[in-house]
């Protein structure tokens, strides 16, 4: 239990930065675009780009983007079959896109930042990317039922300023080229407002919830079964798997992808709710619900992980 708490003492502060998003929000109006706007086109592309400079590329570190993006898909479109018609709008579509896929970014980063040293830190960043670009084309085909076209998605996906960090960063690392260690360091600094600012956004994004009008237990039971069930059960049976078959990851790559399958629901649920006019409150309070209780199963996940 020793572990337990010591963990749960490195990731509460996160929920302080959390409160101060909502407080910035509900008390002095803050305008969360213009926070969300400056993470998705400057801080967080400094990041992506960095993080994939850092990493030492290899079948296992390639392995981990391409596996999650798969996966996530291969869940969003089975939920999609099973569960789509259960509501008469458009929820059956948003539990879709949510079960395939967490909050990584603003809050899965940050703890890689804390719980990880600074090289596991980047390759979980790289690792990232498989949930950006899953948002980008599965999620919006299993949100609007079909109303993205094919070439609707493929622009959405070259929208995306990570893509274009990604491409360059990978290019100059496979080259051989690395960051002047002036640089290296000014681009750290960019990690430490990301896990500033992403996790305020995160906090910003919940002012909505109060307005909640009911719950859907359902809906409830439904997505955070699948975050906090299915997830960290499915990527343990294929760590064991790996460990006694293929032999193809290691133990550093195992704590990534556990790491990414236990952080709480994606906050983009609400803006996709928001979008197909799916009652977006139901799906506020679900992302609000996991993230409160993430509090306590994180530390108690990544403790229980460390005695197996």
């Amino acid at each position: 239990m020793s572990l337990f708490f010591i963990l749960l003492g490195k990731i509460l502060p996160l929920y302080i930065n959390i409160l101060l998003g909502y407080l910035s929000v509900r008390f002095l109006k803050v305008d969360k675009s213009a926070i969300a706007a400056i993470l998705f086109y400057i801080i967080g592309p400094v990041v992506i780009f960095s993080a994939t400079m850092a990493v030492e590329v290899n079948p296992g570190v390639l392995f981990l983007p391409v596996f999650f993006y798969l996966f996530s898909s291969a869940i969003a479109f089975i939920t999609l079959h099973l569960f789509g018609k259960q509501w008469s709008d458009s929820t059956g579509n948003i539990l879709a896109f949510t079960a395939g896929t967490g909050n990584t970014g603003y809050f899965g980063i940050v703890l890689a930042l804390i719980l990880f040293d600074p090289e596991l830190a980047d390759i979980f960043i790289f690792a990232v990317l498989g949930a950006f670009f899953y948002e980008a084309t599965t999620g919006y085909f299993v949100t609007a039922k079909g109303v993205f076209t094919g070439a609707e998605s493929f622009r959405k996906v070259l929208r995306l300023p990570a893509l274009y960090a990604f491409v360059l960063a990978i290019v100059l690392n496979i080259a051989g080229i690395r960051l002047p260690e002036m640089l290296d360091v000014y681009f750290g600094q960019f990690k430490v407002a990301f896990s500033i600012l992403g996790m305020m956004v995160l906090g910003m994004g919940f002012e909505g919830w109060r307005r909640s009008e009911g719950v859907d237990g359902k809906f409830l039971a439904i997505s955070l079964g699948a975050k906090f069930v299915f997830w960290p059960l499915a990527i343990l049976g294929l760590i064991f798997f790996d460990r006694s078959v293929t032999f193809l990851l290691n133990e550093d790559l195992y704590r990534v992808m556990f790491l990414f399958a236990i952080v709480p629901l994606a906050g983009n649920t609400v803006t996709l709710a928001v979008l197909l006019k799916a009652r977006p409150e139901k799906a506020a309070f679900a992302v609000l619900l996991s993230t409160v209780i993430s509090v306590f199963s994180i530390p108690l996940m990544l403790a229980l992980y460390e005695l197996i």
